[in-house]
């Protein structure tokens, strides 16, 4: 079977594509790889941090209403 040129050109174009694809995915993979990492470590320091605040605000708030000794 002899394939028509037209479609020989169309199926290297294709691939062509998906080669140029592959390569722009595997990009934004790495860019991914090394950047989310670091986000979530951020994330979960962050919330640390809040939490801690959070408990001393409160505690700040006890220490404010607790009954003075006199």
């Amino acid at each position: 079977m002899v394939v028509d040129d037209t479609i020989a050109q169309a199926l290297n174009r294709i691939a062509e594509g998906i080669e140029e694809n592959n390569i722009v995915l595997n990009r934004i993979a790495n860019h991914y790889d090394g950047v989310v990492p670091v986000m979530t470590r951020n994330a979960k320091r962050a919330e640390s941090q809040a939490e801690e605040l959070e408990r001393g605000f409160g505690q700040q708030i006890k220490d404010i209403f607790r009954p003075q000794e006199h």
